[in-house]
């Protein structure tokens, strides 16, 4: 299994070549903890300059989206790099602050008259409405007369169709095709080719205007939507393919972005801080021409993980059948094996996904506490179920664990089963709730998850007990699991798998809870 998902893939374009470098690249400068929500923060002269020597190796031009936190000085460190710059003045509501930085970028222009190729005035004004187009098309008017370097301003494709008077006021249209955030995603494969439809049609709606696509890319890491899958692969694959159809029909690109930035994650989920080409911890290019590209390039090691897991399942079921022989079925049977295969098998094969998950999708304290006893629990879960299983024991109910201690059960290891079982439900009830209310930037829990459902239901249906009855607890949350399955899946699309497969997880849970019966209760 780990080889076919560490399976490379070959392109018929490298995504960036030495010999031909891009036409242009988006680039901030924000390194770990840095973002541009902090007025304080001023970048060094010398951070940007480390990371405009990378970037001169592989493209010819930078687009930059502000002159505020340090970023005054990229002209000047552009110029000894030969790169040039797309400079961006970044607007809002605020017009002395607008007028302010209009100055300064004025200046910069006039200082670096052989290094700023253009001018942009506001990116994403309108999508965001900090303006009107009235005000916006004022905004331009008063800097154009005063740089002799064309002027542009930035936006979505759809808000260009929509507002084409902003056309008569710059001397090109910079236009954003980011088919990832689409209302209707396309899937990787088809998203090249997407971008180029409609830049076609952006094209017809401004006769005479050159099409800059100022922005274009795809995720490297981060939550499914529809059918658009963020994955290394599938950014190599993209780049690509807009490469190359940039090359083959004659127009320009500017690739979203240079360097990933961990800030944005905060504001967007674990999929905007992952959209660059290079590393944003290591400043390391992600694909270097050459290498093959792969979603896992560490997959031995994850393999080997996985394979120690599945090896310590067995071994438990193996020492406790011998240490019982005397018990009777089901332990001896056909069925209890089985399950025990089910466990190890998917905790094998999940171990370096969950992993490879916890990575890249934890952010700040509480998001790595989460995904920590998430993954503890994934870990544990096939060991302690394989073990009862084994035993002839049952999934303790919650108020074996939590409830009265006259019902308490007194076997160690049933209360540390519990006590998985129960963190096991608590994340995912998080989990579940954020899917519903707070959707478009959560990723989906499927592999941790998996791998721990996957022990206690097989333990939950195999030695389930008759006697007694249901607990409360478990039939709510078993409710709730099922009410969000259902939701998560229609919300997010039959395309999306993750979705499938998250939703999938939650009946297992939810059927599992539903199952469990206890004495104590009686």
């Amino acid at each position: 299994m780990w080889w076919w998902l560490a399976t490379p893939v070959a392109l018929t374009r490298a995504p960036i070549d030495d010999a031909s470098k891009l036409e242009c690249v988006s680039y901030a400068p924000f390194r770990n903890d840095q973002t541009p929500h902090d007025p304080t923060l001023i970048v060094k002269p010398e951070q940007i300059a480390e990371d405009l020597k990378e970037l001169a190796k592989v493209s010819k031009c930078i687009r930059t989206y502000s002159i505020d936190n340090g970023l005054d000085k990229v002209p000047e460190l552009a110029s000894r790099v030969g790169l040039k710059v797309l400079l961006g003045v970044w607007i809002g509501r605020d017009r002395a602050k607008n007028a302010q930085l209009a100055d300064i970028a004025v200046s910069l222009v006039k200082d670096h008259p052989g290094t700023v190729a253009a001018l942009i005035v506001g990116s994403e004004v309108l999508l965001r409405g900090d303006m009107t187009v009235g005000d916006l098309r004022q905004t331009i008017q008063s800097v154009k007369p005063r740089v002799d370097i064309p002027v542009t301003y930035a936006d979505v494709w759809e808000f260009w169709l929509r507002y084409r008077e902003v056309g008569a006021d710059v001397d090109f249209v910079t236009a954003h095709f980011l088919p990832y955030w689409e209302d209707v995603p396309p899937r990787a494969e088809d998203a090249a080719a997407h971008v180029d439809e409609i830049r076609k049609q952006v094209t017809a709606a401004f006769p005479g205007k050159e099409i800059l696509i100022g922005e274009t890319g795809w995720p490297s890491h981060g939550r499914m939507r529809d059918g658009a899958l963020a994955s290394r692969v599938n950014q190599a694959r993209f780049i690509s393919e807009i490469l190359e159809r940039a090359r083959r029909d004659n127009f320009r690109v500017n690739l979203f972005e240079a360097y990933d930035e961990p800030w944005k994650r905060r504001w967007e989920g674990t999929v905007g801080g992952y959209w660059g080409l290079f590393d944003g911890a290591e400043r390391k290019l992600k694909y270097p021409a050459g290498v093959a590209i792969s979603n896992y390039p560490f997959w031995k090691l994850q393999m080997a993980g996985g394979l120690l897991l599945c090896f310590c399942v067995f071994a438990v079921a193996g020492f406790t059948w011998k240490r019982q022989p005397a018990l009777p079925p089901p332990l001896t049977s056909v069925a209890s094996w089985a399950a025990v295969a089910a466990s190890a098998t998917a905790g094998g094969i999940l171990l370096g996904i969950g992993i490879d998950k916890m990575l890249q999708e934890s952010y700040g304290l509480g998001g790595w506490l989460v995904q920590g006893f998430l993954l503890t629990a994934a870990v544990t879960a096939p060991l302690l179920a394989t073990y009862a299983l084994m035993s002839g024991r049952e999934l303790p109910a919650f108020l074996e664990v939590l409830g009265p201690r006259k019902g308490l059960t007194p076997l160690f290891m049933s209360n540390i089963l519990g006590v998985t079982l129960i963190v096991t439900t608590l994340i995912a009830a998080q989990t579940a709730l954020s899917l519903i209310f707070d959707a478009r930037w959560r990723d989906f829990p499927f592999a941790a998850l998996t791998m721990a459902v996957v022990p206690f239901w097989t333990l939950a249906f195999l030695n389930g007990s008759k006697s007694g009855e249901r607990p409360l607890s478990e039939a709510v949350f078993a409710g709730l699991f099922a009410l969000a399955a259902i939701y998560i899946v229609l919300n997010e699309g039959f395309q999306n798998w993750q979705a499938m497969w998250t939703g999938a997880v939650y009946l297992l849970l939810g059927s599992a809870l539903w199952r469990a019966r206890t004495s104590a209760v009686a």
